[in-house]
């Protein structure tokens, strides 16, 4: 085992630990973690071996928080037991927090008032519907990285890298004249989310966007923060339902209110809420994600593969249209999906199994899929011309191809014992920037190539 590797164990063995604390959020070990590890840098650059960096910062951080003293009690045969008890006085819990609930409802406060804040220009959503879609990411991730920027202590640098990021999107999403039937302004709709859902990933990891371990952190974030969205997402049209259902039965109208403000408003506003669930109850999620996984990885897979047949025993093939592309690709995302939050919920350490092949049997049938959707894109294109649309699908096409093929390579390399779990992991992680990249090259770039059609 390399030093890094020993190093990385180290600290993953104290995570876990930390982790089992009930009184311990997921946040308070992110930032405990965020000490610990630029202390062992500060220490290994002035000359220390990892290993011993590691000991000094667990002795340092012992004086921050009791746990790391609990933890150094119940690990009684390592030597940092001696370095974190010996002449450390009872301290209580480092004092001075913010109080997160108080800033995720100052945030949630933000984003919906913001949403309303067109209104005072005379842009509305009866009227101005095109505008709100292209707007709309901004509207809700802006406040959701204020919300890291606040939790996580952003320093100037990581601050100013999200200004630059959400202006660069504003001026993708407003910028350009186009017309309402501009195959740039649904490309923009579509793909200026993903930038800024990736830029907002830069406030999560609290600016260490280089680190593997963080990204795949924001990864499984992403997965729990998409659950609580979509089940806020169902409690919220309950509750449109039953208010309509309630106040008509009583002669009051309240579409215009429901749809005006309750939606628009409570919409932002839950983006912001369901990320502090996640951070408050990831005790809770993470029992749900291993299950979840469980249970969608083989319904995929078999739908995938009925898919297969179906193309094989269908004479008309796959028809590339507008719609046809976008559900295609919304597939093979979801598969995507699917397969990272399955990475995040498991343990590198654990041996492959039967869950591992059939993951496997996934990544290759959506590899195929994606085969044939790509050569039908690129006939389509050689027979009838480019458009905005043929071109973004293409790019997306050969940028899930390449990630799917590579992916299938270290999985297949994983259940035969040959590669290490870790190659996957990383490989995801590192992949993220390509995403971003074609994200805002179609936001940006696409238009002005198109000349604004």
């Amino acid at each position: 085992m390399t030093a890094d590797s020993e190093l990385e164990a180290q600290i993953a063995q104290w995570r876990a630990y930390m982790r089992r604390r009930r009184t311990l959020t997921g946040p308070d070990a992110d930032e405990l973690e965020d000490h610990l590890r630029s202390t062992i840098t500060e220490l290994t650059e002035a000359g220390l071996q990892p290993d011993e960096g590691f000991l000094v910062a667990v002795k340092r951080l012992g004086g921050l928080d009791e746990l790391s003293r609990e933890f150094a009690r119940e690990h009684s045969g390592r030597l940092w037991k001696q370095l974190v008890l010996a002449g450390e006085p009872d301290t209580p819990r480092a004092k001075g927090s913010r109080p997160d609930l108080l800033v995720m409802i100052a945030c949630a406060a933000v984003a919906a008032l913001a949403i309303k804040v067109p209104y005072l220009f005379g842009i509305d959503f009866d009227h101005d519907a095109e505008f709100f879609g292209r707007n709309l990411a901004l509207f809700a991730f802006a406040p959701l990285a204020l919300y890291f920027a606040i939790r996580r202590r952003l320093g100037a640098g990581a601050i100013a890298a999200l200004v630059v990021l959400f202006a660069l999107g504003a001026v993708g999403a407003n910028a350009y004249r186009l017309a309402d039937d501009s195959q740039s302004v649904v490309l923009s709709a579509i793909h200026l989310p993903i930038a800024l859902w990736l830029a907002t990933g830069v406030a999560y990891v609290a600016g260490q966007w280089r680190s593997d371990r963080r990204r795949m952190d924001f990864i499984r974030f992403t997965g729990e923060w998409f659950i609580y969205l979509v089940l806020i997402g169902f409690g919220g049209g309950v509750l449109m339902g039953i208010t309509a259902g309630t106040f008509n039965a009583i002669g009051i109208d309240v579409e215009h209110f429901l749809g005006d403000w309750l939606a628009p408003c409570g919409g932002v506003a839950a983006v912001v809420v369901a990320a502090w669930l996640v951070e408050a109850k990831q005790s809770v999620i993470e029992n749900m994600a291993p299950v979840l996984t469980k249970v969608f990885t083989p319904l995929f897979t078999a739908v995938l593969l009925a898919l297969l047949v179906g193309i094989g025993v269908s004479s008309s093939g796959i028809h590339v249209d507008r719609e046809a592309l976008i559900l295609f690709d919304v597939l093979l995302a979801v598969v995507l999906g699917l397969l990272l939050y399955a990475i995040s919920a498991r343990d590198a350490a654990t041996e492959p199994g039967v869950f591992d092949k059939l993951q496997l049997a996934l990544v290759v049938s959506a590899l195929v899929v994606d085969a044939l959707v790509l050569a039908a894109i690129t006939g389509r294109i050689t027979e009838w011309g480019s458009t905005p649309n043929k071109i973004a699908a293409l790019g997306e096409n050969i940028i899930l191809l390449t990630n799917l093929a590579w992916s299938a390579w270290l999985l297949l390399g994983f259940v035969r014992h040959r590669l290490p779990f870790t190659r996957l992991e990383r490989w995801q992680t590192r992949y993220l920037a390509v995403y971003a990249l074609w994200a805002w090259i179609v936001v940006l770039a696409f238009p002005p190539l198109f000349h604004f059609a």
